[in-house]
């Protein structure tokens, strides 16, 4: 049975003559990854749409949601790895919208604390459900044993990449 083809076969194939030290599959890793990565930005960005949030919105509400819902304004910037008083501007939309709330800090009086709303959740959940779907209906194609088995390859890839230029390998 012949396997099928993707980009990325198509990818290496117009390379290799052009460049004949290319390693193909090597090639064909990082090709694929690169397309799978657009892949999930474009149904990201689709499901954006769909929910009326531009990115910057999503991103927000995704880090307030990180940290369960409540998080003052100074830790929202460092996890969207702004300056402080950047992120005023997209509280102030959220807030608008009705998205987020801001409530005075229980444990120090001069701060304030910006809180997920009832419909901000309604509105971030209903943004992960789509990509989710996107997600699990891609990786659907591999067994649980196959989905674990690439998370792991892809974890020490990650590490590689994590660590730079320190310990690198002859090609």
């Amino acid at each position: 049975m012949d396997e099928q083809r993707d980009r990325a076969d198509e990818h290496v194939e117009r390379w290799l003559p052009v460049l004949p030290t290319l390693d193909p599959v090597i090639e064909g890793v990082v090709m694929r990854a690169k397309l799978l990565t657009d892949h999930l930005r474009h149904a990201r960005e689709r499901s954006l749409v769909d929910f009326d949030l531009q990115r910057h919105e999503f991103e927000t509400l995704l880090a307030l949601a990180g940290r369960r819902g409540t998080a003052a304004p100074s830790q929202l910037a460092s996890d969207l790895g702004m300056a402080p008083n950047s992120i005023t501007g997209r509280l102030d939309s959220l807030a608008e919208r009705g998205f987020v709330r801001r409530t005075p800090s229980p444990v120090d009086r001069r701060r304030v604390d910006v809180e997920l709303t009832d419909q901000g959740r309604a509105v971030w959940l209903g943004t992960m459900d789509v990509l989710g779907h996107e997600e699990y209906r891609l990786l659907s194609v591999l067994s649980v044993e196959e989905r674990k088995l690439l998370s792991d390859l892809l974890r020490r890839v990650m590490i590689r990449a994590e660590l730079g230029d320190e310990d690198e390998p002859s090609p």
